[in-house]
């Protein structure tokens, strides 16, 4: 866990109060981990010694403003990046380079190749990691393309589906893998609001259903409530863990309340006043 953080709503910090699927045991660390990359002129460090643990069935969330680092955090826990410290473990094991127990769904909407179908998108993945024969790989991509409202698309190719109807296969072709963890990258973040909300509440669903693990980028403080149950705060570059805080608490339907606010108030406080203070 994050050394010594802010622990926001610490009423509710037990983990067994909560709805959907429960929570099992610690299945990613992320410990002190420091990430760099080059440019022409020096060397920048993108997070600063960040620690903390997922466990299984966890809507993760790293919150945090532009350049905060999080979204090469999440490279990192998918094995593109190797920390410059620190130390990152799925199921007790360093993990050391990209593997079918960690999938990616990115903002972009173009992820799938344009010449295959719906179905054949979802389902080639099945075939050359899982190395399922193509009636099973078929059979498991049409199960999830029905769990995401597509079955009826599944001929279809790319260019013919919107930009959330596109977003949606990436996470069926996500899911039909069964990773130990779903990474999402704002994952949403290009869409127009209403499908945004829309693509939020889907993803809520489908977590009821399937019980995976979640570990989910963003920079909005209204998503991160809504769909974590955890959430981290990231200071500004380079990024440093602010807090850890629980939100299983909050929905759709808590846009309104004065708690809602409340805490979305007192995230940004957290996040930039704090910070610039501490600066």
């Amino acid at each position: 866990m994050v050394a010594n953080p802010t622990l926001l709503f610490p009423e509710r910090a037990d983990r067994a109060v909560r709805s959907g699927p429960a929570v099992s045991e610690k299945l990613l660390a992320v410990e002190n981990v420091s990430l760099e990359y080059r440019t022409r002129e020096r060397i920048v460090r993108a997070t600063h010694e960040v620690s903390f643990d997922v466990y299984g069935g966890d809507r993760f969330v790293l919150l945090g403003p532009s350049g905060c680092g999080k979204s090469t955090l999440l490279k990192a826990v998918g094995g593109f990046i190797e920390p410059s410290s620190g130390t990152i473990s799925l199921d007790g094991q360093i993990v050391r380079g990209p593997g079918a127990d960690r999938i990616v769904v990115f903002q972009e909407f173009d992820q799938l190749p344009p010449w295959k179908t719906v179905l054949q998108n979802v389902a080639f993945p099945l075939r050359v990691a899982k190395k399922l024969a193509r009636a099973e790989a078929n059979e498991r991509a049409l199960h999830y393309l029905d769990k995401v409202g597509l079955a009826a698309f599944a001929n279809a190719y790319p260019h013919t589906l919107s930009g959330g109807m596109k977003q949606r296969v990436a996470i069926a072709r996500a899911l039909a893998m069964q990773p130990r963890v779903l990474l999402m990258d704002e994952p949403f973040a290009a869409l127009d609001a209403l499908t945004r909300r829309k693509m939020q509440e889907e993803l809520l669903r489908l977590w009821e259903e399937v019980n995976f693990t979640l570990l989910f980028v963003t920079h909005s403080i209204e998503e991160a409530l809504i769909v974590g149950n955890r959430i981290l705060l990231l200071s500004p570059h380079p990024g440093r863990v602010r807090a850890e805080l629980n939100s299983h608490q909050y929905s759709h339907d808590s846009f309104g309340r004065n708690d809602f606010q409340r805490s979305v108030a007192r995230i940004h406080r957290l996040l930039f006043e704090e910070t610039e203070a501490a600066q």
